[in-house]
């Protein structure tokens, strides 16, 4: 073996040897925060519910769509509250609440997760094309995501539900069509600042093409922003998912979903007689939302804990201005 073959073993041995030592230190920086780590376990937790949802319907013996008027109404045609047969209660058509939760966590996640990646998917080719070529490239796409940003979301919904009718296919386009902009500036503004750097120049100067540096240079170097924004908008997608699936727009019934079951606790005020019908839905969107927001501070955190360290400096330098300006300003009035 010549001498350039083994140095680029060594090389290779070295740089696998760091990215391993990065990942258990960010590891351990994540499970050193209990707000993160309650996250992560709700979250897996969640996911188990989703996919166990068939366990669910097996072992409380009804279906997510199937009516029990004999069992689940009252005289009256109430829906009962929560109780040894249904345990999350049951909704005006007689319908066990905890089995369309349990699938309808199926829809949300599954909306949340495709719709995130397929967004940041589009977010980073348009923002490390723009952030690279510069120019008239940069000028077009950027004036691009300002009118994406632009279109009014409801309006462009109802729009597109009118032509082609509510379907899971078109909640996830249409969620996807108006998240990818976000990701899509970080990642534009962060590949403008990599192309400058020395080992990009590097790079050029040995003759490597556009492909070769964007994918092994620039791409690499984004990893952080990209797992960082994809993990906080998959809650953005699931409420989005919910906002159309409350107005009408999203799943079609009777397919569970939680916006949905909101929706219909929503009509003719049946949340007023069954408090459950909104409780439970509300409690899971929000929960979900929640540990999702929280797992991706905690995953900025951990990647990037130089950032979080110049914010605390930040915030520490700002009190004693702010104090400093209390005080002058009592004094000024005394």
């Amino acid at each position: 073996m010549s001498d350039m073959q083994t140095q680029s073993v060594d090389t290779a041995e070295e740089t696998l040897v760091v990215q391993r030592s990065s990942a258990n230190l960010t590891l351990r920086r994540l499970l050193r925060d209990p707000a993160s780590l309650i996250a992560f376990c709700f979250i897996i937790l969640l996911f188990a519910f989703a996919f166990g949802a068939p366990l669910v319907e097996g072992w409380t013996g009804h279906t997510a769509i199937e009516q029990y008027r004999d069992t689940a109404l009252s005289p009256v045609g109430l829906p009962v509250g929560p109780n040894s047969t249904f345990w999350l209660g049951a909704d005006q058509l007689g319908r066990d609440v905890l089995v369309r939760i349990a699938y309808g966590a199926r829809v949300s996640l599954l909306v949340g997760v495709v719709a995130a990646i397929a967004a940041s998917t589009i977010g980073v080719v348009i923002g490390m094309t723009a952030g690279y070529f510069g120019g008239w490239v940069d000028l077009v796409l950027g004036r691009f995501m300002d009118l994406v940003m632009s279109v009014p979301f409801l309006l462009c919904a109802l729009a597109l539900v009118s032509v082609f009718g509510p379907s899971l296919m078109l909640s996830v386009s249409v969620i996807v069509f108006f998240s990818w902009t976000t990701i899509g500036r970080v990642i534009r503004a962060e590949t403008t600042s990599l192309v400058r750097r020395d080992f990009v120049q590097a790079s050029r100067s040995l003759g490597a093409g556009h492909g070769s540096i964007l994918l092994r240079d620039i791409l690499p170097n984004l990893s952080v922003p990209i797992i960082i924004y994809t993990t906080m908008m998959i809650p953005n997608s699931i409420v989005f998912e919910a906002t159309l699936s409350f107005l009408g727009l999203g799943i079609v019934p009777p397919t569970p979903s939680w916006g949905g079951m909101l929706a219909e606790a929503g009509a003719n005020s049946m949340y007023l007689v069954a408090w459950w019908l909104v409780v439970f839905p509300g409690m899971a969107l929000l929960g979900s939302t929640l540990a999702f927001n929280i797992l991706g501070d905690g995953l900025r955190d951990a990647l990037d804990p130089a950032g979080r360290r110049v914010s605390k400096r930040r915030k520490a330098k700002a009190r004693p201005a702010a104090t400093a300006t209390a005080t002058d300003t009592a004094k000024a009035k005394g």
